[in-house]
């Protein structure tokens, strides 16, 4: 990523609206969501926008894509089924397979780092909760299974816990947890939203949105929830915060200058700069591994 913000590139230049962006592993090609056939499917191309190819060419909507960690498939939400359920495809288009085959709605998958279980959301007990299951779909587990809203897992780098957001005390806190579900614990503990918990790479530490100091802005704190500190410190709107793989900058997104942009700061808060400049919005950043 450039920290000047030039060399700018169109990859896919297309009237139609393209998003969720998301690496592959190794760097070389970029998944995400284009409307170009009237309706959301999960395109890939190389990094320097060449062999775009259509993976899933389904009259229903798929989105959010999420690479699996050895970068042979990519798991992705369709309502082919007349459902939202996590599906998986084989990097090349083959293979489409359902996964939960639930008739309830399920939200974005996350893949173990280990590449041997996804996390996903799911309603199908009257409530969002985080479930687990095997990369084949099998051995489906509710995790979290609290009396409130339980969304946005994220695993950690070495694959053995879960941090995600929940309403169980009333408002939006990060909440952390084994793998298994066990050993549940509130890491922010405070009566402002917080949420969008991302782990830096070594594990030590998460960044997260917080409006505690009345406007959304990019905090981070230790693993175990210890020192929270503001790392952006502006009124304008923070979110998305998505670390680099060296653990020493972290990417976001802000209204600080009048529509949202991408901006990148050292892991400390210094140093911020904006990469993208465009009238239109940009948001959601993705590191390359």
């Amino acid at each position: 990523m450039n920290a000047e913000g030039t060399g700018q590139i169109n990859l896919t230049s297309n009237p139609a609206n393209d998003s969720d962006a998301a690496w592959s592993p190794d760097g070389s090609q970029i998944a995400f969501v284009s409307y170009r056939d009237g309706n959301g499917e999960i395109y890939v191309t190389n990094a320097d926008g060449t062999g775009l190819t259509n993976l899933t060419n389904d009259p229903a909507d798929d989105h959010s894509p999420a690479w699996s960690p050895d970068g042979s498939k990519i798991a992705f939400l369709s309502r082919s089924d007349g459902y939202e359920e996590v599906y998986a495809v084989n990097a090349d288009g083959s293979g489409r397979t359902n996964l939960t085959n639930n008739p309830a709605r399920e939200g974005p998958p996350s893949w173990s780092p280990d590449g041997f279980h996804i996390a996903f959301v799911s309603l199908r007990v009257g409530k969002f909760d985080v479930y687990v299951m095997n990369a084949d779909g099998t051995g489906q587990a509710n995790l979290s299974n609290s009396l409130s809203r339980d969304e946005e897992p994220t695993w950690s780098p070495d694959s053995s816990k879960i941090v995600f957001s929940s309403l169980r005390d009333g408002n939006p806190e990060i909440y952390v947890m084994n793998g298994e579900g066990t050993g549940q614990t509130n890491l922010t503990n405070n009566p402002a939203n917080d949420s969008g918990a991302a782990w830096s790479s070594d594990g030590s530490q998460i960044a997260f949105v917080s409006d505690r100091d009345g406007h959304s802005e990019i905090y981070v704190m230790n693993a175990d929830g210890t020192g929270q500190t503001n790392l952006t410190n502006n009124p304008a709107g923070e979110g998305g915060p998505a670390w680099s793989p060296d653990g020493s900058k972290i990417a976001f997104s802000s209204n600080r200058d009048g529509n949202r942009e991408i901006y990148v700061m050292n892991a400390d808060g210094s140093a911020q700069t904006r990469l993208t400049s465009n009238p239109s919005l940009d948001f959601m950043p993705a590191w390359s591994p």
